[in-house]
Order: C-alpha cells, then structure tokens, then sequence
C-alpha cells in the first residue's frame, strides 16, 4: 500500500513537472507570438500582403487628444483585401475602424470603408458612426455662429452614409445612395440656440448619384480626376420632419505628379442642402477632418457649404511624407444668399506615415480664422 501511494506521488509530481510547465510554456510562445506578429505588422504593415492574407490588418492603441474631446484613449485598425486575389490590376477594398474615448464622456466609433466587388464592375463605399459627445456650441447658422456666445451641449448620433456605384464604361460609373441620421440632444445650455427646432431628430434618405473616377487609389491617390455629383431625397414619411428635404453634393478633385515623390492635389466641394433644414442635416465647417482642417466642429454651422482646398504632397523617406496646403470656404443659409465677404480661410501643414501599404496615417495642424488645431486620421484628405 506504501508502495502504491510512493508510486501515485511520483506520478503526480511527473504530471505537475512536465504537463503543467509544458502548458506555461505553450501559454507563453503564443503570447510571445502574438506580440511578435503585432510587432511585425506594425513594423512591416506597408507591405502588400493582400495576395497572400483573406484581410491584410493592422491595429494600434495610444493616448489621444481631439480639440472636441480633449485627452483620452484611441484605438485604430485599417485592413486592405481583395475579394478576387488573382486580381492583379484592381486595386485593394479597405476598411477602416476607429474607436476614441475621453475623460470628459466623449466617445466615437466609427467603421468606414470601399469594397470593390469582382471584376472591378461595381464598389460599396460606406460609413457608419456612433457617437456621444459634450461640445462648444455657437447657434445653427452662420449669422448665430458669428454673433452668439459660446455655449455647450452634448449630442448622441447614429449616422450611416453609403452610396453603391456600377460601372457604366470605363470611367464613369452610375449608382443609388442611402443614409440614415438620427442625433439627439440629451442636453443643452440655451434653448434659443436652436431657433426654434426640435432637440432630436430622425431622417432616412434614398438617392442617386453618377461619378467619373480615373484615381488609382482611392485612400492615396497619385494621379488621376473624381468627379461626383449625387442627389438624396428625405421624404416627409420616412422620417420626424413634416416636409420632404433634397440634398445635392458635388466634388471635383483632381490629382498631378509634378516632380519626383510630388504630388499637387485639388480639391472642390459643394454641398447644399434645402431652405430650413433642420440643423442634424445641415453643414459643420470642418467637422470631418477632411476640409478645412483646424476648425472646431460645429464652429460655424449653415444649410450649404462650399469649400475648396489646393494640396502639395511630397515623399521624404521611406515611409515618411509631408504636406502642405491652402483653402477656403463657407456655410450659408441659400445659394442667392450667399456672401462673400463670409469666406473663411485655411491653411495649414501635415506629416504622413505609410501604416498599411499606400494607405496613410495623417498628423495635420490647421489653421483658420482666429483659430487653429490638430487633426489625427488614415488616408489623404481627398
């Protein structure tokens, strides 16, 4: 009995010298291999690896300051695919996510993305936002903007925005848009601000658009023009509102190699809206991150915008660039109102590092009327 007991012991204690540390040690190599290939795709992400992997991704997670949300923590991912990886002419789909909160509750969430379909014959591109955020708050038109004091509330969002487009030739391409906007103000210092509208609002809009696209690369191109003109309906029956609104948008861009690692890039932008929309559908001068970089968000608000913005990009080293640019534009209630003496300026430079393959990281300052700020983002600004 002595002996069976003895035996029993020296087997558990095998089992616990050589099972258990053996399950440590696997424990560990995966977790040594997870950091190393972290490491390698965050290293070596500008490789293209898109012929080899189903979604080439790579992520980061860091502090992160916005002007709107000051100090907090930011995550983000871009991953390129191709849905046909003997494909070698078209270029890659990519999808973007982003995710940022705050210490003062702000947070976003934001999944965005062109998936290019087989045979290059068709291509969803699309956004979708989730949002809280505490903001400065001026009025909801550009007179308000100008004369109000600053004020503060805090707005909920669910955005989406997609448009499917189908190649008609070569270039040009026809398709049908739809978007979804629902933004609420769960709280706000000065009714009056307002004018008179409601504090949240609910819309569904359906539309058509028709594009001109030669770009190489939509995230960074190099050469090539985008024209596009698309036209949204939001019918009285679909949504809070008790008329039906029309939206039109316009952009030209276009984009010319001019010395060795140079590129000089144009930018037009038109978006006009109908006469009273409600100010959940109404233009942010420079809320996006795309033009007129360095304003705040919601600085200046109207029915229509207008922007343009003239872009010099240069290759340094490796996967270094830089950028610099100029630009104008406004917000206006009506086109036959609009002033010229309400042009605003902007200006400012930026630094670019290749984080997946020809897809950007961008640090950009900008600079406007009596103010100015940084704008953290992936891919150009158009």
């Amino acid at each position: 009995m002595k002996l069976k007991f003895l035996f029993v012991l020296i087997l558990s204690g095998f089992v616990a010298t050589n099972i258990y540390p053996q399950q440590d040690s696997i424990r560990k190599e995966k977790k040594n291999n997870a950091l190393k290939n972290y490491w390698n795709s965050f290293i070596h992400g500008n490789v293209d690896r898109t012929f080899e992997r189903k979604i080439d991704i790579s992520y980061a997670v860091a502090p992160s300051y916005t002007r709107e949300g000051s100090f907090g923590v930011g995550g983000m991912a871009t991953g390129l695919y191709r849905l046909d990886r003997r494909d070698s002419i078209m270029q890659p789909s990519d999808i973007t996510l982003t995710g940022n909160a705050s210490i003062n509750g702000f947070y976003t969430l934001t999944a965005n993305g062109n998936n290019h379909f087989k045979g290059n014959k068709a291509r969803l591109s699309y956004s979708l936002t989730f949002a809280r955020k505490t903001l400065n708050f001026w009025g909801i038109s550009y007179e308000g903007c100008s004369n109000n004091p600053l004020s503060e509330y805090t707005r909920q969002q669910i955005k989406w925005e997609s448009n499917y487009v189908f190649k008609v030739s070569k270039q040009f391409y026809i398709g049908a848009a739809f978007n979804l906007n629902y933004t609420d103000l769960s709280e706000i210092k000065d009714l009056s601000y307002l004018e008179g509208q409601k504090q949240a609002y609910f819309f569904t809009g359906a539309g058509v658009s028709l594009q001109y696209d030669t770009r190489d690369f939509i995230l960074n191109p190099k050469k090539g023009i985008y024209i596009m003109f698309k036209e949204v309906i939001y019918p009285e029956f679909s949504g809070s509102f008790n008329k039906t609104l029309f939206s039109t948008n316009f952009i030209f861009d276009i984009y010319q190699k001019i010395w060795s690692g140079g590129i000089i890039a144009g930018d037009i932008y038109g978006q006009f809206n109908s006469k009273n929309t409600p100010w959940t559908l109404r233009e942010e001068l420079g809320s996006n991150g795309f033009r007129m970089r360095g304003y705040y968000g919601g600085r200046y608000i109207d029915c229509n915008q207008l922007t343009a913005q003239l872009e010099l990009r240069q290759h340094i080293f490796n996967r270094l660039g830089c950028v610099a640019w100029v630009g104008a534009g406004s917000v206006f209630p009506e086109i036959k109102k609009f002033d010229w003496s309400g042009i605003l300026p902007n200006y400012g430079l930026g630094l670019r590092i290749e984080f997946k393959h020809n897809v950007n990281a961008r640090i950009d300052y900008g600079f406007g009327k009596n103010t100015g700020g940084f704008v953290f983002n992936f891919a150009e600004a158009f």
